[in-house]
């Protein structure tokens, strides 16, 4: 009884120091005054959403409709512009993720083994990239996608598993927060169907077939619900044109793939050797866990593959890959630690605490250094703040989306970002290449539409340079709105803002 009270203390311990770390390794998201990376134009459009705005019809952004409806959620509750509110949901998120790996890694091995799974994702989940502690897709996404997986892996001895329901229900929400999310369903159905689940169950094909019919119902009726909140928001065909229509692979950037994929190997290294060695035949550690250990490699297969789908490899995208690998790491480090299987010099337990000791020493070093926790505005935002009320609408014309939450004004068009009108790329800049070619002529309308139900009372032209690539000047619609109805008021380290002239007001 003693000991079993001190296993339990120790194990409180524990779990209290993993939590403690992962909250003080994300300590430069918690000091941020600012939105990181994605989170801009995330923020901007669930803004949008809290004021009133019709998601894909009053502010456009290509990802699915949950990711927006959780921001929305947040700021709702926590007021616009609250980037602290939005940063801690962002730590507790990753906490929760933890919880969910160190579930399934308890069920399949032990406790330890579990608190060692959520230990190496808390650890490498930003891998070095001070914009990897953003609240992205990748991060959000993996919460739905380790929860399902944790009731799917679950022991039981169950012919029909309702459960299923849930565990294809969160892989709907996944890919509704990001849409890699899917493929992660790809390998969870395959387990449910493979010969040494079914024999280890004492399964029929049909029986098997029957508990992956309910994983797939409960994935595409989540799917349906959110479909019929779309329609009758009357945004449905917008929202399928926006997140799964409109991302057609134009470039592939392998530049950025050689680059990103060598970061991502070098700083996750200790993870990459220890999935490699748990799943070694030597060790042992996956006997009577075939099917599982199948089902975790494939996941790792197709995290890979969302890795490269987006063909731009961003260093965001491969936080999806520390699922998988920390579930398969996790049993080796365990054990190592423990000393229940052999270790020479290479693999000594001194030597994996010493690497991950200075991987959360650089980790934390790297993502300090990247923090902007300069508080104010940028000069575009003070002047207007200082020239405009809250009521009137801007337009920024360029990838500056971070203007409309600085100055904290609504967007006058529903292009938030411009990509639609100019064709620009996401990925890098590309030479030679003439991106014109992929304008959708129709935004054009859009923006004339929105102009004329509110019009801007200010333009910003971000692309005033003379190395920009898209000048309003080579653009004939908003050429002629700016130079009959705006003018210059001041040039910025921004670009330039016009003003919509005193006989054009209303």
């Amino acid at each position: 009884m003693l000991m079993c009270g001190r296993g339990l203390r120790n194990s409180g311990f524990a779990v209290l120091g993993i939590a403690l770390l992962t909250i003080v390794t994300r300590l430069p998201a918690l000091f941020e005054p600012h939105p990181i990376d994605d989170e801009t134009v995330y923020s901007v459009v669930a803004n949008e959403i809290v004021d009133g705005g019709r998601l894909y019809a009053d502010a456009v952004e290509r990802k699915p409709p949950l990711l927006f409806w959780t921001y929305a959620a947040v700021f709702a509750a926590a007021g616009k512009y609250n980037w602290f509110a939005l940063h801690l949901v962002g730590v507790g998120w990753v906490l929760l993720t933890m919880a969910g790996l160190y579930v399934i890694d308890s069920r399949l091995f032990d406790a330890k083994t579990g608190l060692v799974a959520g230990l190496l994702y808390g650890i490498f989940q930003p891998w070095a990239f001070h914009k990897n502690l953003a609240f992205n897709g990748e991060l959000l996404m993996n919460l739905p996608i380790v929860w399902a997986w944790a009731i799917a892996l679950r022991p039981h001895r169950s012919i029909i598993r309702p459960d299923l329901l849930a565990s294809g229900a969160l892989l709907g929400m996944a890919f509704l927060l990001k849409q890699p999310a899917a493929i992660a369903a790809v390998p969870l159905a395959v387990y449910l169907l493979l010969p040494s689940y079914r024999h280890k169950r004492g399964l029929t094909p049909l029986r098997s077939v029957a508990q992956t019919a309910l994983l797939a119902t409960g994935f595409l009726g989540t799917l349906g619900i959110v479909a019929v909140v779309l329609w009758k928001q009357g945004v449905l065909r917008e929202a399928l044109y926006w997140t799964i229509g409109d991302h057609a692979i134009r470039h592939v950037f392998w530049s950025n793939g050689a680059v990103n994929t060598a970061a991502f190997v070098a700083c996750s290294l200790p993870l990459i050797v220890g999935a490699a060695m748990s799943v070694r035949t030597r060790y042992g550690i996956w006997v009577g866990r075939k099917a599982e250990l199948t089902a975790l490699i494939a996941l790792a297969i197709a995290s890979v593959v969302g890795v490269i789908a987006g063909t731009r490899f961003y260093p965001h995208y491969y936080i999806q890959l520390i699922v998988p690998l920390a579930l398969l790491a996790a049993p080796f480090y365990s054990r190592l630690w423990s000393r229940a299987i052999a270790s020479n010099c290479s693999f000594a337990p001194a030597v994996g605490y010493i690497c991950l000791g200075l991987t959360v020493i650089a980790f934390f070093i790297s993502n300090f250094s990247g923090a902007d926790l300069e508080s104010r505005p940028r000069e575009t935002a003070t002047y207007l703040l200082q020239h405009s009320s809250p009521t009137d609408r801007i337009f920024v014309w360029g990838q500056r989306p971070l203007i409309y939450l600085e100055a904290e004004r609504r967007p006058a068009c529903r292009y938030i970002t411009t990509f639609p009108l100019t064709g620009y790329t996401f990925g890098g800049r590309l030479s030679g290449f003439d991106t014109r070619r992929w304008i959708r002529s129709w935004a054009w309308t859009d923006l004339q539409n929105d102009f004329a139900r509110h019009p801007p009372i200010y333009i910003i032209d971000t692309e005033a340079s003379s190395k920009a690539l898209y000048p309003i000047k080579n653009f004939p619609i908003l050429s002629k709105l700016v130079s009959e109805n705006y003018q210059p008021v001041s040039a910025t380290t921004d670009g330039v803002i016009y003003r919509r002239r005193s006989s054009q007001l209303q």
